[in-house]
């Protein structure tokens, strides 16, 4: 069965979260934009406001002020033209590169720089009506809703605040010159701007918590995503358990394709085999090269006997060999006296022409025999060789 919506109660994972980005889908707030970009506004024209009126006053001045020549002299009636539009141009330029830079800080503050082609692609189903209906009627629209009612209500209320407060400076302006009372104007404009361009960001607080909390809520999984994500991620049970079989298979070809080249391989006898090798110069203890139980130890002695590897049965130190040695990995030192003793044996096998006898103590460390019925200490268990053809 399908996990409703309310299932979905567990935090977003960090591939999901990475998904999600690829697709597009990030984190944003419209309003952090937008308060951003009306503050900076606000701020530059009430700071630099003389300025900026200034010269619009002396452009519009010389736009408005031709001399009669321009009448008959085209050519002057263009350059004039060209001035007025290129001293406009230099007048809007810090204002526009002002709301650039503003603008893109915004878009980027919450959710950073995000490129994917997939959110370009068009998606038909926005056209259906009613989906559409259901997404204005949804908690998504609903808090949409709200959330212009709140940006009504605060601009509204500062806005009459500023106006009572300035009421005086208002009425001041019919006293004044008409330039000054221009430029006073401009400055009560301005400062009314940055009041209400400030006001927004109460609405931005709002925004941005609620926006990071739909998003997280959209992208929250239930138990069975993690699951299918886990899955997906580390592989299906039967992939995993097919790589391990080959593996094992692969290994147990590499195994037996080492046994010819061991000294020696130690049984025990049926159910444990090890076999051992050393290279003078190159190994500082002998290295397990193959080991196994059962099946496998058949098979090591199989392929020990068809290329004349020595077979030595010595349960005690196969079963130590096989319980605590590992594979490829030179043998514990709390074992070198005993195979040391092993490999003596086996050079004396080869090089008498009567096979010596079989050591029958093998100096076991006592924690190291691990025969449930077996005497702790050194073992006197009956051990036989067999050498190879």
């Amino acid at each position: 069965m399908a996990d409703s919506a309310e299932d979905k109660d567990l935090p977003a994972s960090a591939k999901r979260r990475q998904q999600a980005r690829d697709k597009g889908q990030v984190t944003r707030s419209r309003d952090l934009g937008s308060t951003l970009l009306l503050v900076g506004s606000a701020m530059a024209l009430y700071y630099g406001g003389h300025w900026f009126f200034g010269d619009a006053q002396r452009l519009l001045q010389l736009g408005l002020t031709l001399p009669a020549s321009t009448g008959t002299d085209a050519a002057q009636a263009m350059r004039l033209a060209g001035r007025v539009v290129l001293s406009g141009v230099w007048l809007l330029l810090p204002m526009l590169l002002l709301t650039v830079v503003l603008g893109t800080v915004g878009s980027l503050a919450l959710g950073g720089w995000v490129f994917s082609l997939e959110a370009l692609t068009p998606d038909l189903t926005r056209l259906d009506p009613i989906a559409g209906l259901q997404r204005v009627f949804s908690m998504h629209g609903l808090g949409e809703l709200g959330k212009a009612a709140l940006k009504a209500l605060v601009l509204g209320t500062v806005a009459v605040v500023v106006l009572v407060g300035q009421r005086g400076a208002l009425l001041q302006l019919l006293q004044l010159d008409p330039k000054l009372a221009l430029v006073q104007m401009g400055v009560l404009c301005g400062k009314a701007f940055l009041w209400m361009a400030l006001a927004t960001a109460l609405v931005a607080a709002v925004d941005v918590p609620m926006q990071v909390f739909q998003f997280n809520k959209k992208l929250k999984m239930s138990r069975q995503d993690m699951k299918d994500e886990m899955r997906e991620s580390e592989g299906s049970p039967e992939v995993k358990q097919r790589m391990r079989a080959l593996q094992r298979e692969r290994a147990r070809r590499r195994m037996m394709a080492a046994v010819p080249k061991a000294d020696v391989v130690v049984t025990n006898p049926t159910h444990y085999a090890v076999a051992l090798g050393y290279e003078e110069g190159r190994h500082s203890a002998p290295v397990v090269l193959a080991m196994g139980a059962d099946a496998v130890a058949a098979r090591i002695r199989e392929v020990a006997a068809e290329h004349g590897v020595p077979l030595v049965e010595a349960p005690p130190l196969a079963r130590a060999l096989y319980r605590y040695a590992e594979l490829e990995h030179e043998i514990p030192a709390t074992l070198y006296n005993a195979v040391a003793l092993l490999l003596a044996y086996v050079y004396q096998l080869r090089m008498l022409p009567q096979p010596p006898a079989l050591p029958q103590d093998w100096a076991i460390p006592r924690d190291l025999d691990t025969a449930p019925d077996a005497p702790r200490g050194s073992s006197t268990a009956p051990a036989t060789a067999t050498q190879g053809n």
